[in-house]
C-alpha cells in the first residue's frame, strides 16, 4: 500500500509540475513583453491573484475532500496568470528599470537573496507548523500572503515605466517579440552574447535544483544517516548561501569586475558540491556546505550581465524568457539528477553531485571566454581610435 501511494503521489506530482509549466510557457511570454508597454503593476497583480486563487482551491479539496486531480486545476489556474516564473519575472524587470546598470547586479542579487531568506523561513517555520497542527493552517498563511501581495502591487507599488502605452494582450506580436529577442540582426554580438549567457544560466541553476533535491536524501542515508534535527540545520545552512553570497559579492565588487565575481561564485560552487560528493562523516558534510557561501553569487551577475545586453524596452521580454529557463530548469533538474542518483548508488553515492561539479566548468568556461572576447576587442577599438598613429 505504501509503495501504490508513493507511485500515485510521484505520478501527480509529475502531472502538476508538467501542467504548471506548459501554462507557464504560454502566460509569461504573453504577460513579460505586454509589462514593457503597460507597466510591470499588471504583471505583478495577475500571478499574485492567481497564487491566491490556487491556494484557495487547495483549501477547498483539503476540506471537503475532493479528488486529488483538483489539486491540478488550482495549479492550471494559477499558471494561466503567470504563477511564480511571472512573479520572478516583473520583480526582476522591476529592479532593472530603477537601478543604473553600475549599481544593477547588487540590486538583482538583494532580490535573489530575498528568494534565499523565504525560502529558509518556509522551510523551517512551514515544517514545524506542518507538524503541529496538519496541513490546512500553513496553507491559509499561504492565501493571506499571497492576497497581500496582490494587494500591495494594485494599491502601494509604483510604477516603474516611464513611458507607458495601451497595448493589445491577446496578440501574437509578444511571442515574436520573444523570438526577435535573441535573432533579430541589430547589436549581432550582443544577442550570441544573450544566448551564451541563457545556456550559462540554464546549467547553473539546473545543478542548482538538482543537487538541492537530492541533499535530504543524501544526508538520510548511509554512511551519513542524518536525524531528522540534522537536516534542519542542512537546510538552514544551504539557504543561508543566499545571504552569505549577497556579503560576498558586495565585498569583491569593491576590488573586482563583475565577472570575476561569477567566477569565484562558481569555483565555491564547484569545490563545494566534490567535497559534498565525498562526505562520508557530518563535518565533512558542513564543510562542503560552507565552501558553499558563495555559490549563489553567480546568478544575479548573469541576471546583470543579461538586463544590460537589451534596451530599456526590452526588459520584460528578456526576464520573461529567462523565467521560462528557469522552469525548464526545474524539469531537467528533477528528470536529469533523480534518475541519475539511483543509478550511481552502487559505485558512488554523490556522484551527481561530482557531476554538477564538472557542468558548471562550461558555464564558467563560457562566462571567462566572453570576458576575454570584450577586452581583447576594446583593445583593438582603442588601437583604432582616434589617439592611434594610423
Amino acid at each position: 500500500l505504501l509503495q501504490e501511494v508513493e507511485a500515485l503521489v510521484s505520478h501527480w506530482n509529475l502531472y502538476i509540475n508538467l501542467g504548471g509549466f506548459f501554462a507557464c510557457l504560454f502566460s509569461v511570454t504573453l504577460f513579460g513583453p505586454w509589462s514593457d508597454s503597460v507597466g510591470r503593476r499588471p504583471a505583478l497583480i495577475l500571478p499574485a491573484a492567481g497564487m491566491a486563487l490556487q491556494t484557495a482551491i487547495y483549501l477547498l479539496v483539503m476540506y471537503l475532500e475532493l479528488h486529488v486531480a483538483y489539486f491540478l486545476l488550482g495549479r492550471l489556474v494559477s499558471g494561466l496568470t503567470g504563477d511564480y516564473s511571472l512573479i520572478l519575472a516583473s520583480c526582476f524587470a522591476y529592479v532593472a528599470d530603477t537601478s543604473d546598470k553600475r549599481t544593477r547586479t547588487f540590486r538583482v542579487a538583494i532580490l535573489e537573496a530575498c528568494l534565499g531568506t523565504a525560502g529558509m523561513l518556509a522551510s523551517i517555520g512551514g515544517g514545524q507548523w506542518r507538524k503541529a497542527q496538519g496541513y490546512i493552517n500553513p496553507f491559509w498563511l499561504a492565501f493571506a500572503a499571497s492576497l497581500a501581495a496582490t494587494l500591495y502591487a494594485a494599491f502601494c507599488l509604483r510604477e516603474s515605466v516611464k513611458q507607458r502605452k495601451p497595448a493589445k494582450l491577446f496578440t501574437l506580436s509578444h511571442y515574436k517579440a520573444v523570438y526577435r529577442l535573441y535573432t533579430a540582426p541589430e547589436h549581432l554580438s550582443s544577442r550570441w552574447k544573450l544566448v551564451l549567457y541563457s545556456l550559462a544560466f540554464f546549467l547553473l541553476v539546473t545543478v542548482h535544483f538538482g543537487a538541492k533535491d537530492l541533499f535530504v536524501l543524501y544526508e538520510l542515508g548511509f554512511p551519513l544517516c542524518w536525524s531528522s534535527d540534522l537536516i534542519g540545520y542542512g537546510s538552514a545552512a544551504n539557504y543561508l548561501g543566499y545571504l552569505s553570497s549577497l556579503v560576498g559579492l558586495r565585498l569583491l565588487q569593491l576590488c573586482l569586475e563583475d565577472t570575476w565575481v561569477a567566477e569565484i561564485g562558481l569555483v565555491s560552487n564547484i569545490a563545494g558540491l566534490v567535497v559534498i560528493s565525498l562526505a562520508t562523516t557530518t563535518a565533512l558534510m558542513f564543510t562542503g556546505y560552507g565552501i558553499l557561501f558563495l555559490s549563489m553569487a553567480a546568478t544575479p551577475v548573469i541576471r546583470s550581465k543579461l538586463s544590460k545586453l537589451v534596451s530599456e524596452t526590452e526588459q520584460g521580454v528578456l526576464f520573461a524568457s529567462v523565467a521560462c529557463v528557469q522552469g525548464l530548469c526545474s524539469l531537467v533538474a528533477t528528470g536529469v539528477f533523480n534518475s541519475l542518483y539511483p543509478a550511481t548508488l552502487h559505485f558512488m553515492r554523490g556522484f551527481p553531485f561530482l557531476f554538477g561539479a564538472i557542468v558548471l566548468l562550461i558555464p564558467a568556461a563560457i562566462i571567462g571566454w566572453i570576458e576575454i572576447w570584450d577586452s581583447k576587442h576594446d583593445y583593438n577599438d582603442f588601437q583604432d581610435g582616434p589617439l592611434s598613429p594610423a
